[in-house]
């Protein structure tokens, strides 16, 4: 018995630190994560996707699954929400932890600029650059008083402009192979769209490089001292004067300025296009818009901005066409960098988060005729699209909420009062109101799929300044 005491002694020695372990040691938190339909091998979620918009497959999810929901598309895990609590939760209550961007290996060829810079300080100096721009065919019209505003004068080469714009849009990085499987060489080697994307950023920063050297030397020879400072002055200023850790590069003035010129230009004209295309189907709204108009500015003759501060229509019908059409209807991705819960799911850190800003306005519960195009909703002022109201967020909200509402604004709602107060206008070919295309189109921004066509009557004479 004796020889067996050392033994019998170190069990119980062994013993007892695993039972105290086991005592003390606490379960470990359980993960619940958002739920999300079925998946299939590789692909993911993908599926689900196939055959609609994105902006209209997630909605339709979203109504069989949840408020928030957990996608795998390809290898990316991505949460997205889809209604007015879940984007508040997003954007407001959990915006540090969103406030970057994620950037996929098709991102990081082409621009990075305000838009998809890193959180942190310097994404707040480009931000506060984006947000000192002035505000001054509907395409050529936004390139144009966006040129004006960006570098001073009428854009020579603003049909080039156009179509390089266009053909960037259809190749911005989203749904491509090596976006969805970013770990595979093998997507990468069989998709053409990092050739396209890196031909397509030499074209563009060239394009730049020229309208910087042609800005200084015009300035240099003194040929437009009459003309107000425009954007790229402030820019070129700035860059002198700024001192600090984050200066204020020629790269990062390129930056800014394809940023304006796609977002300043795109999202306008396309707000624009749905705007005309809404009146046309709604004959007593146009009417009503161009009675205030004619009403206003009849005895000015012509359409300023600061004679539109006194209209109260035409605002509701631009509130009205951001809110049934934003144009960007899933926003601009977000990552979350740090572990968070969201309506009382855990979001992974990494998870890209979508924020469908185009099912949050479509939502029954809180808009009556979520599909009529009726601005008088908006007639007591108490919603508005500027981050704080939840129901309506086609410009995003908090950190990285879009920085050119002002720009962007005054945009649209000088075109479309100038195309309202001087012109009547008709469908071609004797085509109903009710006949006309209103199908979308996928891309960055959600555009007509056909072709806006429209007869102008002229009304009020127009008279051009050169």
């Amino acid at each position: 018995m004796a020889a067996h005491l050392p033994l019998y002694i170190c069990l119980h020695l062994l013993a007892v630190p695993l039972i105290l372990f086991f005592a003390t040691r606490r379960p470990a938190p359980r993960v619940r994560l958002p739920p999300g339909p079925w998946a299939l091998p590789v692909i993911g979620r993908l599926h689900h996707l196939a055959g609609a918009l994105p902006h209209r497959a997630l909605r339709d999810l979203a109504r069989r699954h949840g408020r928030l929901m957990l996608l795998r598309l390809g290898e990316l895990p991505v949460a997205v929400a889809s209604s007015p609590d879940a984007a508040r939760e997003v954007m407001r209550a959990h915006d540090a932890a969103f406030a970057s961007r994620p950037m996929s290996p098709m991102q990081e060829l082409a621009y990075r600029g305000v838009i998809f810079a890193p959180y942190g300080e310097g994404w707040r100096q480009l931000r506060k650059i984006s947000q000192r721009a002035p505000s001054p065919g509907v395409a050529a019209y936004v390139a144009d008083s966006t040129m004006r505003a960006i570098i001073g004068r009428r854009f020579r080469h603003r049909d080039a402009y156009l179509r390089m714009l266009q053909e960037g849009l259809k190749i911005v990085p989203g749904m491509t192979l090596p976006d969805l499987f970013p770990s595979s060489r093998l997507a990468r080697l069989v998709s053409s769209v990092p050739g396209k994307i890196e031909r397509h950023r030499r074209g563009m920063l060239q394009f730049i490089d020229a309208i910087i050297e042609e800005h200084r030397e015009s300035r240099a020879a003194g040929k437009d001292d009459e003309e107000e400072e425009d954007l790229l002055d402030v820019l070129l200023r700035l860059q002198k004067e700024v001192d600090s850790q984050y200066p204020l590069t020629t790269d990062n003035i390129k930056t800014v300025m394809l940023n304006m010129f796609g977002a300043g230009s795109e999202t306008s004209a396309t707000t624009l296009q749905w705007a005309m295309a809404e009146l046309m189907r709604n004959p007593r709204v146009m009417r009503k818009a161009q009675d205030e108009l004619r009403r206003e500015l009849g005895d000015h003759g012509k359409v300023t901005e600061d004679r539109l501060t006194g209209l109260h229509y035409l605002p509701l019908v631009v509130k009205e066409t951001l809110w049934l059409h934003p144009p960007a209807p899933l926003l601009l991705p977000r990552r979350c960098g740090s572990p968070c819960r969201v309506l009382g799911f855990d979001v992974p850190e990494g998870t890209m988060v979508l924020v469908n800003a185009w099912a949050v306005s479509r939502d029954p519960a809180h808009w009556d005729d979520p599909d009529e195009f009726v601005p008088e909703r908006f007639e007591r002022g108490e919603r508005d699209f500027r981050g704080t109201d939840f129901e309506f967020i086609p410009f995003g909200a908090g950190r990285r909420m879009c920085p050119g509402i002002a720009f962007g604004l005054a945009h649209i709602e000088l075109a479309l009062a100038a195309l309202l107060f001087h012109f009547d206008w008709e469908l071609p070919g004797g085509v109903a109101a009710e006949e006309l295309e209103m199908t979308e189109a996928f891309g960055v921004t959600t555009q007509l799929r056909s072709e806006l066509v429209l007869v102008a009557v002229p009304r009020v004479p127009v008279f051009i300044e050169y």
